[in-house]
């Protein structure tokens, strides 16, 4: 494969995914990984594509354990670039692929963040990012039945493997979402 873009990266998601869920935190994830990327001075198509495509095998994965493992293996076949397949790989803890680069790191800090975010804002009464605080972020954070699935200590850990502040982060990340707002059920 000689370029990997957005449109490669979104039908093979497309094939992927069985679920409206998964496309919305693929995208969230994606505007993430594209915000961070221009704060960095970075490809923003390579990160955008990364973002979208960390957690594409979720839906048709044999096990959570074996994700992202088999996704790994899908990009392979495809001929995407071993940067993005690390990438993919070391989004989990359980693979035992360190975090090397600013780009897996982001990663890592934009995933369970970025799903918890777009929660915090569907539970508002305006359904609207413009309204949702780093207060109510992290309020929502304390409440272990809020959005359960979603791991506080990895939003912990990616923010201090990034060396950056949390608070700093969310905003961050609550900015990052709102172009994409609409395609997430939210209003900017």
């Amino acid at each position: 494969m000689d370029t990997v873009d957005r449109q490669t990266a979104w039908a093979l998601l497309q094939e992927h995914a069985k679920g409206d869920v998964l496309i919305k935190h693929a995208l969230a994830v994606e505007a993430s990984m594209r915000a961070y990327a221009r704060e960095y001075g970075e490809s923003e198509e390579l990160w955008g594509v990364v973002g979208m495509l960390h957690d594409f095998d979720w839906d048709v994965c044999p096990s959570p354990e074996e994700h992202p493992q088999y996704g790994a293996g899908i990009l392979r076949e495809r001929g995407y670039p071993e940067e993005i397949v690390r990438a993919v790989l070391s989004h989990g803890n359980h693979t035992g692929i360190p975090r090397e680069t600013t780009m897996e790191k982001t990663l890592f800090a934009v995933d369970e963040l970025s799903g918890f975010v777009t929660a915090v804002a569907l539970v508002r009464p305006t359904k609207s990012l413009s309204d949702t605080e780093v207060r109510s972020v992290r309020k929502k954070m304390r409440d272990k039945a809020f959005a359960r699935a979603i791991n506080r200590d990895d939003i912990v850990q990616g923010v201090e493997e990034l060396g950056i502040e949390l608070d700093e982060h969310i905003a961050f990340v609550i900015d990052a979402l709102k172009p994409v707002a609409g395609d997430l059920g939210l209003q900017p």
